[in-house]
């Protein structure tokens, strides 16, 4: 032992070093690191949880990044967990880090995370880990919680803590002055706070010091007294008062338990950030990691980051602007009385002197380096569930990576590392783990390709954990929770879009026995409203199974038999409805029309042709007065778009609704209907005269005593037009019935089109219909051009 080592144990007086610290301060990690060495202890307590003593040596990993974080969950209730973030910044982590490096004992000394998830049980509260100071949030008890730093800096003439504690502690270099005389200040200052406030609202911080005494004290038994101890300084003066054995462990008598697993698990910036909802979080994880990684002039290389940022985003930022900012920083802090420039200075000369004053790239500049994006990372040799294990081959297999940072993910799922991607994927959030989110692909809209949009977050390790209970493989674990979700499910549509996202993640296994669920749900369910919202969803699902080859026939075998009992139950359903009832039952009308379309027109095994029965079931809806005018019309607007209708029969059922014998409030619900719903009758009615002249001369003669109760139905309709639409519309019906004529071509007999062929016209669209017919590059290249305008017309 030297004679300084040997001086700074006898002034402690036999006694431990304690070391208070604040959570994530890279000014308390370098004091941390500069005391060590200087008193070099023979053993070092942390404040953490000491079922993760056997953890601590897999910190000297060189695949371990920080920042990570200590993770225990209840065996029982995995979701029940807590965490200890720690930095490269962070105090604790800088302790561990050089008592591995020295080859000295490291431990951890804070109460056990078994009794601390008990805590979360009984009160229903999430735990994190605590932080060197009490948070301002609202206690469990009626005691006000009191912030140390924000009374510290009060009485310093300071309005804002984290200023205070910048000025005080994180722009103090290390090695200046004594390595100790911080932590001596801060003793004195936590102990006059805690004979002012007491616990500060705390109550479970006499628990907690009770058992850090116990651990220093047998510590100190077995080491003698060189004994080191790295903790909140708020419980600094709680270690170092006396007190009876016996009494601290009365405080811990019966407290409640829970069996806990503890491991490492990747964490990020954004997580450390109070933003984030924790209490032991920091405002500016970046800045403080870049304060304590910076060796020398850590202002200009701050600026010099953003620099490098701003140009990434396009913006030019010159060497000049760099030196300039710094200039401005400087001299900000020196008229503000500070002994370096802070976040604050350095923000206010990015805005003024590289964003020219706005703050739409200062918010980029606050999102990707004040706060960051920064993720880190585990050995594969740390504690985890089977369930993570799995996972983790699956990522590295699939080269999906973990990253902090949101980015988005095309995949093509006709290549095989694609589809697997898109399997996991969708199994992850059958697990309730939602790595990845779907989105809508800009680039294409066939079914082969998928969007999501991936960010890993930390809670998601607490998610893997708790997922392992139904299997230890990712696909295993889906299966079961798929199984047990079809058998607990609701309601019948709830089964059907389990089904689709069973056949996404291609769970074959579970697809029995969510079809059999799903075969006796809709046996019993008579609702049609409930068939009808379970259909879409079932034929969504066959058509994903032909992109993906999975075997589809038990569930198009349900599709029919649902499409069966709505084909019986509908025109019933639809009698007697009120306003609200029959709008919802258009849109099981558009529903089911669309899933049926996806089918196609193959006859279904047993149930002859479906569509061909579909538009019989449309007939009866759009003749039967007992049905609402809306359903009425959009029935027969189906079949006018599938061909079923004439046009003149459907201008016949139009005059007829519009009668003056009709109320004008049903003769308005059958033209929403028809037309409305943004089904594309507007450009109906630019091309087809007649249904516009029938409904421009009913609008004409409603009674001006109905005109109040159609009008918001009409504008309801017409208002879904684009505005080039409603312009047209506008146009014609101004025109009037004599002048439309002229401008679809006179003469014709057929309203829209011109009665002679417009040669160059057809010329120029010639090119498109050889594309989309094939016809370039078969051979055939002298295909007769009149037999293409005939196609084309």
């Amino acid at each position: 032992m030297t004679g300084l080592e040997s001086g700074v144990w006898a002034a402690t007086g036999g006694g431990p070093l304690l070391l208070g610290v604040r959570h994530h301060g890279p000014g308390s990690a370098r004091s941390v690191r500069a005391a060590l060495a200087a008193a070099r202890p023979r053993v070092v307590l942390i404040e953490g949880p000491p079922e993760a003593d056997a953890l601590i040596p897999l910190a000297a990993d060189e695949d371990m990044r920080p920042p990570v974080a200590l993770l225990a969950h209840a065996v029982d209730e995995p979701g029940r967990s807590a965490f200890w973030p720690l930095a490269e910044f962070s105090p604790e982590w800088v302790a561990i880090r050089w008592a591995l490096e020295h080859d000295v004992p490291a431990r951890f000394i804070d109460l056990p995370a078994t009794h601390t998830l008990a805590w979360g049980r009984d009160e229903e509260e999430s735990a994190e880990g605590e932080s060197a100071e009490p948070s301002a949030e609202p206690a469990p008890e009626a005691a006000v919680r009191v912030d140390p730093l924000g009374v510290l800096a009060e009485a310093a003439g300071y309005d804002d803590p984290e200023r205070w504690w910048e000025d005080v502690v994180e722009h103090r270099g290390a090695g200046e002055g004594d390595a100790f005389e911080p932590f001596v200040v801060l003793e004195e200052a936590m102990g006059v706070l805690r004979e002012t406030y007491g616990t500060g609202g705390h109550d479970r911080d006499l628990v907690r010091e009770a058992y850090m005494r116990l651990q220093l004290r047998a510590a100190q038994r077995e080491f003698g007294g060189e004994v080191a101890v790295v903790c909140g300084a708020w419980h600094v003066p709680a270690l170092r008062q006396k007190t009876a054995v016996a009494a601290d462990r009365a405080l811990l008598k019966g407290l409640a338990k829970v069996k806990a697993d503890l491991t490492w698990v990747p964490w990020t910036y954004r997580r450390l950030s109070r933003h984030s909802g924790y209490g032991a979080g920091i405002d500016s994880p970046g800045w403080y990691g870049h304060l304590f990684g910076a060796p020398d002039r850590p202002v200009a290389r701050w600026l010099t980051k953003v620099a490098g940022l701003l140009r990434d985003e396009d913006r030019l930022v010159s060497s000049a602007h760099v030196i300039e900012a710094v200039r401005l920083a400087e001299t900000l802090a020196a008229m503000r009385g500070r002994p370096l420039p802070g976040l604050s200075e350095t923000t206010d000369a990015v805005r003024a002197v590289m964003c020219e004053g706005s703050d739409v790239p200062l918010a980029l500049v606050h999102d990707r380096l004040v706060v960051g994006d920064v993720l880190g990372e585990v050995p594969r040799s740390a504690p985890a569930v089977p369930l993570q294990r799995d996972l983790d081959r699956l990522q590295r297999r699939l080269r999906l990576k973990p990253e902090a940072l949101e980015r988005e993910l095309e995949l093509d799922l006709r290549k095989e590392t694609d589809a697997e991607r898109s399997r996991l994927l969708h199994r992850l959030r059958l697990l309730g783990v939602g790595w990845g989110e779907p989105a809508a692909s800009r680039g294409s809209t066939g079914t082969f390709r998928e969007t999501w949009r991936l960010r890993w977050e930390p809670e998601l390790s607490v998610r893997v954990a708790e997922a392992g209970v139904w299997g230890t493989t990712v696909a295993a674990a889906a299966t079961a929770k798929v199984e047990a979700d079809a058998v607990s499910a609701q309601g019948l549509a709830e089964v059907t879009a389990l089904a689709e996202r069973c056949l996404l993640a291609e769970l074959p296994d579970a697809l029995p026995v969510v079809m059999q669920v799903l075969a006796d749900r809709a046996a019993l369910d008579a609702d049609v409203g409930h068939l009808a919202q379970a259909l879409p969803a079932l034929v969504r699902s066959l058509r994903y199974g032909d992109v993906r080859g999975t075997d589809t026939g038990a569930l198009a075998e349900v599709a029919a038999g649902l499409a069966e009992r709505i084909f019986v139950g509908l025109p019933p359903a639809c009698a007697a409805l009120d306003v609200e009832a029959a709008e919802e039952m258009r849109r099981h009308v558009d529903a089911v029309h669309g899933a049926l379309g996806l089918l196609g027109d193959a006859p279904a095994p047993g149930h002859g042709d479906l569509r061909e029965r579909w538009h019989a079931v449309l007939r009866v809806l759009s003749t039967r007065d007992t049905v609402p005018g809306v359903v009425r019309g959009r029935a027969v607007r189906l079949l006018l778009d599938d061909g079923e209708l004439g046009q003149d029969e459907a201008a016949l059922l139009m005059g007829l609704v519009l009668s003056p014998g009709t109320p004008p409030g049903d003769a308005a619900a059958w033209i929403e209907g028809f037309v409305g719903g943004g089904s594309g009758g507007g450009m109906l009615l630019v091309h087809d005269e007649r249904l516009l002249g029938l409904v421009d001369a009913w609008l004409t003669g409603v009674p001006t005593e109905a005109f109040t109760d159609v009008l918001p139905l009409l504008r309801r309709t017409f208002s879904a037009y684009e505005p080039g639409v409603r312009r047209t519309l506008g146009e014609l019906v101004r025109r009037g019935p004599g002048e439309r004529g002229s401008t679809a071509g006179a003469g014709s007999g057929i309203p829209g089109f011109a009665p002679d062929l417009d040669s160059d016209r057809a010329d120029a669209v010639l090119p498109v219909v050889r594309l989309l017919l094939g016809l370039d590059g078969d051979g055939q290249e002298n295909a007769d051009d009149n037999d293409l305008v005939g196609v084309a017309g």
